[in-house]
C-alpha cells in the first residue's frame, strides 16, 4: 500500500483532506505535517494535533517561521503591526478591480510547505503529498500559490526533483468552500476541532475573510458552523 504525507493545518479543508486520505489510505499509511510559519493564529495546531490523534495518524511538526523574519506587511504575521481586514475574500477582490494579491497572502507559503514536504516525503516513505487548495482560494489570484498553474508546476518540479518518487495531489483545487463542508459532512469530520480564524482568539471573530467564508460555507449546506453554534 502507498503511503501519504497530508499538510495538515488544522483548518477546515486540511482536516477534511486528512479524514479522506485516511479513508483511501488507511491511518497506518499516513502522516501529517504541521508547520508553523510565525502566523498568529497558532492555536490551530492544537486541532491538527487533535485530528491527527483522532485519526491515529504519524504526526511530525515542523518550524519554519525564521523563513518570512524579513516579512512586516503581512497581517497574518507575528512581525507584523497590520491589521486583518475584515471582510470576504470577494469584498478584497471587488476592491481591487476583482483581481490581485491579498494582504494575507503570505511570500509563496505554500511553494516553501511543498518543497519542506517533498524532502519528508521522501524520508517517511511517502509516494503522494495532499495539499488542500481550492478554487476560492485561487480566485482573482488572491493567493497565486493556490492557483491551477502553480499547482501543475510544483507537481512536476517534486516529481522531476525527487527522481520520481513523489507526486503532489491537490483533489481540491476545482472545488469551493462549501463542496469541502459537504465533503466533510459525508465523511463525519469532526469541525468542532477544526480552527480557521485568522485572530487565533478564544473563539472566532467572524469578521476576517476565512470566517466569514467559513460560515457561508456551513450555510449554503443547510448547517451551522460548529464553533459558533456551541
Amino acid at each position: 500500500m502507498e503511503k501519504a504525507l497530508v499538510l495538515a493545518s488544522g483548518g477546515l479543508d486540511s482536516t477534511v483532506l486528512l479524514a479522506k486520505v485516511v479513508k483511501e489510505f488507511g491511518n497506518e499509511n499516513v502522516t501529517a505535517l504541521n508547520i508553523f510559519y510565525g502566523q498568529k493564529h497558532k492555536k490551530e495546531a492544537e486541532f491538527a494535533r487533535y485530528q491527527a490523534e483522532k485519526y491515529g495518524v504519524n504526526y511530525l511538526t515542523a518550524d519554519l517561521s525564521s523563513v518570512f523574519k524579513f516579512s512586516n506587511d503581512c497581517p497574518l504575521l507575528e512581525g507584523s503591526e497590520n491589521e486583518i481586514p475584515e471582510k470576504s475574500y470577494a469584498e478584497q477582490l471587488k476592491e481591487m478591480g476583482g483581481q490581485g494579491v491579498v494582504s494575507t497572502y503570505v511570500p509563496f507559503r505554500n511553494g516553501l510547505f511543498l518543497s519542506y514536504a517533498a524532502a519528508i516525503a521522501i524520508q517517511v516513505g511517502a509516494s503522494k503529498i495532499f495539499y488542500g487548495a481550492h478554487s476560492d482560494d485561487a480566485a482573482g489570484n488572491a493567493y497565486p500559490d493556490c492557483s491551477g498553474s502553480f499547482i501543475d508546476s510544483m507537481a512536476k518540479a517534486i516529481y522531476e526533483g525527487t527522481g520520481g518518487q513523489v507526486r503532489l495531489e491537490a483533489p481540491f483545487w476545482n472545488l469551493t468552500k462549501k463542496d469541502i463542508v459537504k465533503t466533510g459532512l459525508d465523511l463525519g469530520v469532526d469541525f468542532a476541532h477544526t480552527w480557521s480564524c485568522y485572530k487565533g482568539k478564544d473563539e472566532p471573530c467572524r469578521t476576517c475573510a476565512t470566517c466569514i467564508d467559513r460560515e457561508k460555507a456551513f450555510e449554503l449546506n443547510g448547517e451551522v458552523d460548529p464553533l459558533i453554534r456551541r
